[in-house]
């Protein structure tokens, strides 16, 4: 596998993996890859360094030990390492191009199918029951109510729902 910087013609920067630079180039002409800010499928390969592996049989040198303080040095107060949550912005963690992708699906899905909001359970029943013409929904379902239609048969599907690429 190959690591490319990439970056498309509105100048945003991404990464990607490919198996070969071949594989790039023929993703790239077939407009397969877009960049997980704007969509453009405008995309090259950035510059990079090489990356070189070291040698299996030479050791690190120890760090230097640091020199000892004086009482006139102060030592530099430490600075908090800070992670993001998941849990405070889950779709901030998700990898550009699985966002890029659950965007797009969202889209064919707000095109394609109504929505039914908080009564998605019922109105997936009526539809299996043939109360009402069969066609795609979306909508919200609990744990529980999801739980409930797979054990009458009915499948449904869960998606994480992020927000719209224009938003």
């Amino acid at each position: 596998m190959i690591h490319y910087s990439l970056h498309c013609a509105d100048g945003h920067e991404f990464d990607g993996w490919f198996p070969g630079a071949a594989a790039f180039e023929q993703q790239a002409a077939a407009g397969h890859i877009s960049c997980p800010s704007c969509g453009n499928t405008g995309i090259t390969r950035a510059l990079m360094a090489p990356a070189l592996p070291r040698k299996a049989n030479t050791r690190a040198e120890p760090p230097a030990a640091p020199p000892a303080s004086t009482p006139a040095q102060a030592a530099p107060a430490p600075v908090p390492a800070t992670i993001p949550s998941p849990a405070a912005n889950p779709v901030a963690m998700l990898p550009d191009a699985l966002r890029v992708a659950l965007q797009k699906l969202r889209s064919e899905v707000e095109k394609h199918a109504d929505y039914v909001g908080p009564g998605f359970a019922d109105e997936a029943r009526r539809i299996h029951n043939g109360e009402v013409a069969a066609r795609p929904i979306y909508g919200e379902a609990s744990e529980a109510q999801a739980e409930a239609l797979a054990e009458d048969g009915i499948e449904v599907a869960r998606i994480p729902w992020v927000p719209r690429a224009d938003s």
